[in-house]
């Protein structure tokens, strides 16, 4: 019977029977440290890249539909056919898609102006966005007629044209000629994505396409959502290839261009990518000081209980059995670590994901305060992984055991 295990369960870690070793102290508290540290790095990666992924798509959606004119005569106006809605509709990765419209416009005050594209907010997707990002006023049903004539706008230009919400703005549109409306400031978000903010602001779909003369099925492009968005650029060259083939075989009598996410914000998910190599880069330096902080909290406690190695070895203990009692301390000094590491972390980011109460710079972090996404999968398997490494680390510095002469045990005080 293999009776290491019981034997470490039962072993004491203190020193001289009164007080806790040093060492196991030390290791403990490196130990929920090195934890702690990892799971926070992957928690706020994690809640990282999602918060500036759902901004990104927030704005382009996962896949866009463009229309391609054929001639120097044709305009690239996307027209929603029977035909493409059912090719849509047919295509098993197709979540939801929307028609989208936006037309160049200048809001105007007595003192100033602003350049803008204001497109219709359409679609789930883009209204669950802005909605998240409201800081002030409301969303109304912009399919509404009452609702025509109402807008949202950024941060940003309300604060540059001192504007807020139930003002009223003059508002230019340009298309084949110049006209004018007075539209209602409804609501005001910010996304801190300057380069978006600065130029978008968002209506009804059906007053863009009275000014721009289109029909009621007509826009600029069609916004697509899938159910995948790690295979955003498979489905993308899929759904292309299926248009291609429909126009080829005559069901279609327009070619369309489709566009993604990852290409319209390729330069924001390269940096995302980035902070994947200073992830594994944090996790090997903890996994060493852990596991450094260890070996030697093992190391101390052989040293505290030469006695206990020369009488079991006296009894014809074999040196493999003292190794697994060891082994199985160290361990024990690992999961007491873990448990700090994990019950105090995960508190910590837990509160602060409810709270946001440490805030960041948005001018560089495009966020206002450090996000958090609790993946248990990831937590999970960064815990298993601690343990296996610190029990294959633990064999090596265990073998010092053998070293230990019975007859100085027994005499060591």
């Amino acid at each position: 019977m293999d009776y290491s295990f019981y034997i470490a369960k039962r072993l004491t870690l203190s020193s001289g029977g009164k007080k806790k070793a040093p060492g196991v102290a030390v290791s403990v508290i490196a130990v929920a440290l090195s934890v702690a540290v990892m799971i926070a790095s992957i928690a706020i990666v994690l809640g990282f890249k999602k918060e500036i992924r759902d901004k990104v798509v927030g704005f382009n959606g996962h896949i866009t539909l463009f229309s391609v004119p054929t001639s120097s005569d044709d305009d690239n106006i996307l027209t929603l056919t029977p035909t493409l809605k059912n090719i849509l509709d047919d295509t098993p990765f197709v979540c939801d898609y929307s028609l989208q419209a936006a037309i160049p416009a200048i809001l105007k005050t007595k003192d100033d102006f602003k350049g803008v594209y204001l497109k219709g907010l359409n679609g789930y997707i883009s209204t669950s966005f802005i909605k998240d990002n409201l800081v002030e006023g409301k969303i109304v049903d912009f399919s509404k007629e009452e609702n025509k004539d109402k807008i949202l706008i950024s941060e940003n230009a309300a604060n540059q044209l001192r504007l807020k919400v139930g003002d009223k703005i003059d508002t230019y549109f340009i298309s084949d000629d110049v006209r004018v409306r007075r539209l209602i400031i409804e609501g005001i978000y910010n996304s801190h994505f300057d380069q978006y903010d600065d130029v978008t602001a968002y209506g009804s779909i059906n007053l863009i396409q009275h000014l721009g003369q289109i029909k009621d099925d007509q826009g600029t492009y069609l916004q697509i959502s899938t159910d995948d968005f790690d295979r955003i650029p498979e489905n993308t060259l899929y759904l292309q290839q299926r248009l291609n083939k429909a126009l080829a075989e005559g069901e279609l009598y327009k070619m369309y261009r489709t566009d993604n996410v990852m290409n319209q914000g390729a330069g924001l998910f390269s940096w995302l990518n980035l902070l994947d190599t200073n992830v594994i880069v944090v996790l090997v330096l903890m996994m060493i000081v852990g596991v450094v902080t260890l070996v030697s909290g093992m190391l101390i406690i052989i040293i505290e209980k030469k006695r206990f190695i020369g009488m079991m070895r006296a009894l014809g203990t074999p040196n493999s059995q003292i190794r697994k009692i060891f082994i199985y301390l160290a361990m024990r000094i690992a999961l007491i670590g873990l448990l700090i590491g994990n019950a105090v972390t995960l508190a910590a980011l837990y509160f602060q994901k409810k709270t946001h109460f440490i805030s960041l710079d948005p001018d560089s972090y495009y966020i206002d305060f450090v996000p958090v996404n609790l993946d248990p999968i990831s937590i999970v398997i960064l815990n298993a992984g601690v343990l296996v490494v610190t029990y294959l680390v633990l064999i090596l510095p265990s073998g010092f055991i053998a070293r230990i002469s019975p007859s100085e045990t027994m005499r060591y005080e």
